[in-house]
């Protein structure tokens, strides 16, 4: 049996993301300054944005020459797109009987190490809609809203939309944000206040491409840390093939033959327990934020956690993350898709999407590797999997992230369970425990009852369609509560 969601395994050629860096800003000129006494230098900007310098002031009395200006340092760079600091404007001299006339203060220093950038705060790895999760209704001319579960708060968003696996361009005809305050369980109702128009190179439309993803502009859009923002979505045309993400475990609610994007509520719309074409959000952080990116099979997807509720084992780090001052700044995404393996060059497998849904994510510092039941279920040696391992650890390091290892939990009772493929589980456990990692994740320890042979603790195990591959979402619990933050200290 296949970890998954999705009723069947599916596969795509991803083509590379398109990634946009947006510039910062810069800054006006400082203003000009009065007489004779000197112009001070330009002060370091918050966020890659220098505060100008300011110029000379007042008049040098009494005929004494007015002195220079000082000069301040020049505008640095900020990292991650943050401006340049713009100089300060020149000071005007004394004029009074033999006053000289004051040089004006030079260039302002730029923004310092606690520059601004983008950092990824939610993703849904894309890939082609399977037929048994279409939507209700064909997605054209119609609007679509989607919840998603923030990780990192921020003052500053922006969108991506994905298209990577469709059959021709699709339209997107408005696109709006606004949070959504329902709780414990997220709805199709917003707090209208917030709602928020989304612009694309200044325009409300965008159609994209066959095989290509856009960002929106940036947007002045205030997000609490483990906020939901809902997307509500007015379609133009789309094509046959959808992209998407089937195992959202959020409900999208889709109303037919409509353009309103602003809608309080859509209690009368047709529901999907799906995401289309949303594949991530970015917030403009401090740039002390970095992100850690989990990559994985349905267990890391979240199938057996309750539906609305984003209780995934990644919801529970980024919550324990949030409350760790050591830790509050690292945002955690979940990369997981259902019925796949870590194995393979094409399609979803995690070795074929490693490069776009892991290295490609803004502001990534940390790559969390859970994968590989599927492999073992299907029969793939551990030799074969090592060298998988041994790929994206290169890769990783090649990028100058930290990558950690997760054991792969028992499954024991599970139509996967053989003792030849549980020798070879126990193998890979082994190796992702040896130290070829930067570090490593014990689910296996967390969640088995240590039998013979090794299944999931019932408590672990509990859930509707129990299958003892998936846990429940007591299990998903202890694993979150189980991961060690240090690992993202380093």
């Amino acid at each position: 049996m296949t970890a998954f969601k999705l009723s069947s395994a599916v596969g795509r050629a991803i083509p590379c993301a398109v990634l946009l860096t947006l510039a910062g800003c810069v800054t006006a000129a400082g203003d000009r300054g009065g007489g004779g006494q000197g112009g001070g230098a330009g002060a370091s900007g918050v966020g890659g944005e220098a505060a100008p310098g300011t110029g000379g002031a007042g008049s040098g009395s009494g005929g004494t020459p007015g002195s220079a200006g000082n000069t301040g340092t020049g505008g640095s760079g900020g990292a991650g797109g943050a401006a340049q600091g713009s100089g300060g404007a020149t000071g005007m001299g004394g004029r009074n009987s033999g006053g000289s006339t004051g040089s004006g203060g030079a260039t302002g220093s730029g923004g310092g190490s606690g520059a601004l950038h983008w950092v990824s705060t939610w993703t849904g790895s894309p890939y082609p809609v399977p037929t048994g999760n279409m939507p209700p209704a064909a997605l054209s001319n119609s609007v679509l809203r989607q919840v998603v579960h923030v990780s990192l708060g921020g003052n500053q968003i922006r969108v991506q939309f994905s298209n990577l696996s469709g059959n021709g361009p699709v339209t997107i005809n408005a696109a709006h944000v606004a949070i959504c305050k329902a709780t414990p369980a997220v709805d199709s109702t917003i707090d209208a206040t917030t709602d928020k128009a989304l612009a694309f190179s200044g325009m409300a439309s965008v159609t994209i491409a066959q095989g290509k993803e856009v960002w929106s502009d940036p947007l002045n859009f205030t997000v609490a840390s483990l906020g939901n923002v809902s997307i509500t979505t007015a379609f133009g045309s789309v094509p046959s093939a959808l992209t998407g993400h089937a195992g959202s475990r959020t409900t999208s609610y889709q109303q037919t033959g409509s353009s309103t994007v602003t809608a309080a509520a859509m209690t009368s719309a047709q529901t999907v327990d799906s995401w289309y074409y949303i594949s991530g959000m970015d917030v403009m952080a401090d740039g002390s934020a970095n992100a850690a990116v989990a990559i994985g099979d349905s267990i890391t997807d979240g199938r057996g956690t309750d539906t609305n509720h984003n209780n995934r084992w990644t919801d529970i780090v980024s919550t324990r993350l949030r409350a760790n001052a050591g830790t509050a700044n690292v945002a955690m995404l979940n990369q997981g898709i259902g019925a796949t393996n870590l194995v393979g060059t094409t399609g979803t497998s995690a070795q074929a999407r490693f490069n776009r849904d892991v290295l490609g994510q803004s502001g990534v510092r940390y790559a969390i590797v859970f994968d590989g039941v599927n492999d073992i279920g299907g029969g793939a040696s551990f030799a074969s999997m090592k060298t998988v391992y041994d790929l994206l650890i290169s890769q990783a390091h090649a990028k100058g992230l930290l990558i950690f290892g997760a054991t792969i939990t028992p499954f024991g009772g599970n139509a996967y369970y053989t003792p030849a493929h549980e020798d070879v589980r126990q193998q890979v456990n082994a190796y992702i425990k040896s130290g070829a990692f930067d570090g490593f994740i014990d689910f296996d320890a967390a969640v088995t009852d240590g039998g013979n042979p090794p299944k999931l603790q019932a408590t672990y195990a509990a859930w509707a369609q129990m299958d003892g591959l998936h846990p429940g979402p007591a299990g998903y619990q202890k694993m979150g509560d189980s991961v060690d933050l240090t690992l993202f200290t380093k």
